[in-house]
């Protein structure tokens, strides 16, 4: 099976397949994607797309984010489902050159899962939903509020901290593609920061270390958002070969 897969619109899709799990299982191919967001889809990206037989797409935007790009199209059969993690604008929080950038990731990760645990909750017991699979998770680049929930996620199947820290960097090389797009198409756009292109495998480790300070598990976090014992058995029972 491929990981990433290539479309000419998204940068940051991918499977989240082929880690292993709990129990010597595996995480199932094609039933858990990543990506950035799909409101560019179209053409034979959309025909591709839809080879996937994705059935449900959860898009962790702001509302402003979706009144300003749009949402993933209409297609026969897609469930969509806008959940918004309430979180901080970045753009408040003060980074600046030469601050400890997995750190301050690290750190905007976690302010989101206390402010936004009620969004992560319900993201998460979308994943769990046997009948909602295959599910696509994304946000506007596919690696912030997406990144946090799918290393939940992949954290309660049982992948170890090493495998998630360097999934989440792969999302890295796809922020150089985008911006590679971003300048080509807008080339009057101002550069964005670095937190909003980076995505080092440092601070998904510090995030996932802090959770359990925090809480002292990663099931103990979901369970204060929300999600319960049945769903993260459900999502065991149909995410895990």
């Amino acid at each position: 099976m491929t990981r990433a897969l290539p479309f000419s619109t998204m940068f940051n899709f991918r499977d989240l397949g082929g880690y292993a799990g709990l129990d010597g299982r595996t995480v199932r191919w094609r039933r858990l994607f990543r990506s950035d967001s799909l409101h560019r889809l179209n053409g034979a990206d959309a025909e591709a797309f839809a080879a996937l037989g994705v059935r449900t797409v959860v898009d962790l935007r702001r509302p402003k984010e979706v009144t300003r790009d749009g949402r993933v199209p209409e297609l026969d059969g897609l469930s969509y489902r806008h959940i918004h993690p309430e979180h901080a604008e970045w753009r408040d929080s003060g980074y600046a050159d030469g601050h400890d950038l997995a750190r301050w990731l690290a750190d905007r990760y976690l302010d989101l899962a206390r402010d936004g645990s009620a969004g992560i909750g319900q993201a998460l017991g979308v994943i769990a939903d046997a009948d909602a699979a295959p599910v696509v998770v994304h946000c506007v680049a596919g690696k912030d509020r997406t990144g946090v929930v799918c290393a939940l996620t992949l954290s309660l199947l049982g992948v170890a901290d090493e495998e998630i820290a360097a999934d989440y960097a792969l999302s890295t090389d796809a922020s150089t593609r985008f911006t590679a797009w971003v300048r080509a198409t807008f080339p009057d756009r101002a550069e964005l920061p670095a937190p909003f292109l980076a995505s080092p495998a440092e601070a998904m480790s510090i995030f996932l270390t802090g959770i359990r300070e925090r809480f002292g598990s990663v099931p103990g976090y979901v369970k204060t958002a929300g999600v319960t014992g049945e769903q993260i058995d459900a999502m065991r029972a149909h995410l895990l070969a």
